[in-house]
């Protein structure tokens, strides 16, 4: 299995309630988080992406050469990149830190006229994302590739300097979100990691057998599908002060202290339309996912949490690998300390 966290490359400091620090998006910041990450038993951690934030790809080169074995989960968008200069940007990251790197590819809308997208509706972001994969995987792994595609096309294209090969590794991990038919005709076909947000457990296993069926059906030439979770996890000594600590949480984003920051964009996505319906089933599932910090907080992983002990919490992450998942990414806010406290209580329960 494969534990990663979650390294906040913002603007404005405070995301999700972390401590709002000085020089909070600097170089020594970041870094000391990259550094608590190996040191606590972390094999990395995903740097998120979106227009107007620090660039994702250069905060984590940035972060990769300050580190020895910290592995960046590097966001990044189809139209913000094209596929020839992602692969071979990527492929030299990789030779250079020794076979480091992962890929999240993101298709979901973002300010798109700022940088001179126009990616159009969500069948056309789809199609063009599963051609950026294709020329992507292709020019990781072979020669002189010609690629002839609506939305891409390469012609007689060879990345130089390839990305490590190692047993089974031919090159970075690509992870991918998405949870409409679209999105997980692409995630099915072409993706190696489909990441999940905190859904119940009943919704997780349906969506995992729909994709293993829809790869049988479509026929997927790469190796079988593996399944990712991204979810807040609130670990506390006692399950008594977890939950008082996540009620104060969210009375605060209530508030308006931490709350309306969620993108229009986001309200629109259907995965983020299936985590803000959670609520409407209960205020807490599955014994400890907490549903109503998305009626206030910014969407994506801030919408649901799990709440509790690290045992109780471990107990929680089972349930979910039991289902298939192999790829967590979790986050707590204050992130530093989050990630000694959930490295060395968390982890060992959860690789036990």
């Amino acid at each position: 299995m494969t534990f990663l966290w979650y390294i906040p490359n913002q603007v404005q400091p405070g995301h999700r309630g972390d401590d709002a620090v000085e020089h909070h998006n600097s170089l020594e910041t970041l870094t000391s988080h990259a550094e608590a990450l190996e040191e606590h038993g972390w094999a990395g951690a995903l740097i998120g992406t979106g227009w107007g934030r620090p660039d994702t790809f250069t905060v984590a080169a940035a972060l990769a050469a300050r580190t020895a074995t910290f592995q960046p989960l590097i966001a990044i968008r189809p139209g913000y990149w094209r596929p020839a200069n992602f692969a071979s940007a990527a492929a030299t990251l990789d030779h250079l830190t020794g076979g480091r790197v992962l890929v999240n590819i993101v298709s979901g809308k973002d300010n798109l006229p700022a940088y001179g997208d126009s990616e159009g509706e969500q069948a056309h972001r789809y199609a063009r994302t599963k051609e950026f994969l294709q020329v992507v995987r292709r020019l990781w792994t072979e020669e002189n590739v010609t690629y002839q595609g609506e939305h891409f096309q390469v012609t007689d294209s060879t990345v130089a300097l390839r990305p490590i090969v190692d047993g089974t590794r031919r090159h970075p991990r690509l992870y991918f979100g998405g949870a409409s038919p679209a999105a997980e005709e692409v995630a099915a076909t072409e993706a190696d990691v489909q990441l999940f947000w905190g859904e119940p457990l009943d919704g997780v296993a349906e969506r995992i057998e729909r994709l293993e069926l829809l790869s049988e059906k479509l026929g997927r030439e790469h190796a079988p599908l593996e399944f990712g979770l991204r979810v807040t996890t609130l670990v506390r000594d006692t399950t008594e002060q977890a939950w008082a600590d996540a009620e104060a949480k969210v009375a605060k984003m209530a508030q308006g202290a931490d709350g309306g920051t969620r993108h229009p964009n986001w309200q629109a996505a259907v995965g983020q339309r299936r985590l803000l319906d959670l609520a409407q089933r209960g205020e807490v599932l599955d014994d400890n996912l907490y549903t109503t910090p998305g009626r206030f907080g910014g969407g994506g992983a801030g919408t649901t949490w799990l709440v509790g002990t690290a045992e109780e919490v471990a107990r929680s992450l089972r349930r979910y690998q039991a289902l298939g998942i192999t790829h967590f990414v979790l986050s707590d806010t204050p992130y530093l300390p989050e990630i000694k406290r959930q490295g060395d209580q968390l982890l060992p329960l959860l690789r036990d």
